[in-house]
């Protein structure tokens, strides 16, 4: 099996507490061979726990690296962009984590950028790799025969898992002024969405979209295919809850995410028809391995009868990087490519367009 070289852009929370390890765990597919992140202490830590990997001086120079054969970029959102760019102008592999940018403007750009691109560029929406969502796929109700879909995102940060099973390190050593420049352009970027005069409430439902709500809206169309439209839309708590409902025609799937503080992940996936329930059931992301769990209930002579498969123990992010690997390998198509991700930017600006219509609260 092929070994692939990989330089990560990005060593936060998930690079940590995820990334690094599956790499390391996979090491017959993978070897770390760079690091780069703003926060010199990070490089440090990392760089002595994986001592196979190289330090960088800038994103730039990793990306252009003769030993570098895939670069995962795990930095901040308004990053990507640049930092797709620049990988594609070095003829690398990508693993970019959700979402791929932030307006639809951008990742236009890029996919003229990379209409005939020979390497894989690979869109990093772990739950669209979880068993539970593929087995799911083999149980659904003829789409004709579906009657209603529920989406339920009930998350807390991650901190309040991983503070309590990891030792991750929040670096205090970034430079501010790099932090203020990167703040300014992520909100230039969202206002693009949103608007130049729009409430801060809407501009935080806009990150709650992209950060949160893209797992689901990718998941959901997945499953379903795309959405004739948004009904409806509307935020609340701040702009940190939003509901939303999708317009499948003789269907509609209603959506709900919810963040607190309480340190509770609930997330769940509901496909009905009038004589089949099928529900994907999500634990947090956050601790490696928890399992997912699918239930499929039919109606039967004495009643509802419930199958449940699981808990299945098989890593989401585990099956997304060998998944990764083998379009690397053998030269197919992913399905969370850019195009992919397209989609989901365009349905987040129509979100964010019935939320003005309609006043979205």
């Amino acid at each position: 099996m092929a070994v692939i070289r990989v330089g990560l852009v990005g060593l936060g929370e998930v690079a940590q507490s995820i990334h690094l390890p599956v790499l390391s765990d996979q090491r017959d597919r993978w070897l770390i061979s760079g690091v780069y992140d703003v926060s010199p202490s990070l490089v440090t830590l990392c760089r002595s726990e994986y001592p196979t990997a190289a330090i960088f001086d800038s994103a730039e120079a990793l990306i252009s690296s003769p030993d570098i054969d895939a670069v995962f970029i795990l930095s901040s959102d308004e990053t990507h962009s640049r930092f797709v760019r620049a990988a594609v102008q070095a003829n690398k592999h990508v693993l970019l984590e959700k979402p791929a940018c932030l307006t639809v403007r951008e990742i236009d750009e890029l996919l003229a950028l990379t209409t005939n691109y020979a390497k894989t560029i690979f869109v990093g929406y772990m739950r669209r790799y979880a068993p539970a969502y593929l087995a799911a796929m083999e149980e659904l109700p003829d789409f004709a025969d579906i009657t209603h879909v529920r989406i339920f995102d009930l998350i807390s940060e991650g901190r309040h898992f991983l503070k309590k099973s990891q030792n991750i390190l929040y670096p205090t050593d970034i430079d501010p002024a790099l932090l203020a420049r990167g703040a300014g352009e992520r909100e230039a970027l969202i206002r693009e969405v949103v608007g130049s005069d729009a409430p801060a409430d809407l501009v935080r439902a806009y990150r709650g979209l992209t950060a949160l709500s893209s797992h689901h809206i990718s998941a959901m169309r997945g499953l379903l295919g795309e959405p004739v439209r948004v009904l409806a839309a509307h935020r609340t708590n701040g702009g940190a809850n939003t509901s939303v409902t999708f317009d499948y025609g003789h269907f509609a799937c209603c959506y709900d995410a919810v963040v607190d503080d309480l340190g509770l992940f609930d997330a769940m996936i509901e496909v009905r028809s009038n004589t089949k329930r099928v529900r994907i059931i999500y634990d947090t992301p956050y601790i490696r391995s928890l399992p997912t769990r699918l239930e499929v209930t039919e109606a039967g002579p004495l009643g509802p009868v419930t199958r449940t498969f699981g808990p299945l123990y098989g890593d989401a992010f585990s099956n997304e990087l060998e998944t990764f690997h083998r379009h690397i390998t053998d030269g197919t198509k992913p399905l969370t490519d850019l195009a992919d991700s397209r989609r989901d930017l365009a349905l987040m600006a129509h979100i964010i367009a019935r939320m003005k219509e309609t006043g979205g609260r």
